[in-house]
């Protein structure tokens, strides 16, 4: 069974550090790097939480006090949720926490009035694009490079909600 919350303050080193985690085993899933995040102290990452929509996964059985996972969502406009941040611990994978952390984020999205949740995933992780693809998101056409390694792109996907 996946549990899912939002982090509090109090998470902040368990959120760096699954945080760096996904920097350093998925450099080219991300918009940002190792290198710059690694820097950032403990004001910072109280600080992310402070602003709302990071969520951390749990797989009891694995482990009840490390995260298995990590998704964010943040306020893009007026209508509109972004869906960031997204990683699986490799342990974790094929075991529904995916799907747990991006229905959480679509879920809050809906409580905040939001009509859609819209993300970006680098082209050639094909892994990820049928995981939002499973979750009810669609490409939308639009297309940029991905601003941790411009010789990579990502492609737009979005869900519209009830």
């Amino acid at each position: 069974m996946v549990l899912v919350r939002e982090t509090v303050t109090g998470d902040w080193q368990a959120l760096r550090d699954i945080r760096l985690e996904a920097l350093r085993d998925a450099p080219t899933a991300f918009g940002s790097t190792y290198e710059r995040e690694a820097q950032d102290g403990e004001a910072h990452w109280r600080d992310r939480i402070s602003r709302g929509g990071t969520f951390l996964a749990y797989l009891p059985d694995l482990s009840a006090s490390e995260p298995a996972g990590l998704i964010g969502g943040y306020r893009e406009d007026q209508v509109t949720v972004e869906l960031v941040s997204m990683y699986v611990r490799p342990r974790a994978r094929g075991r529904g926490v995916g799907e747990a952390l991006v229905a959480t984020v679509v879920n809050w999205a809906g409580n905040t009035n939001a009509t859609s949740v819209h993300l970006w995933v680098t082209e050639s992780n094909a892994r990820a694009r049928a995981l939002y693809e499973r979750c009810g998101f669609a490409l939308t056409g639009e297309e940029q490079a991905l601003p941790s390694d411009p010789s990579l792109g990502e492609v737009a996907m979005s869900r519209t909600l009830p």
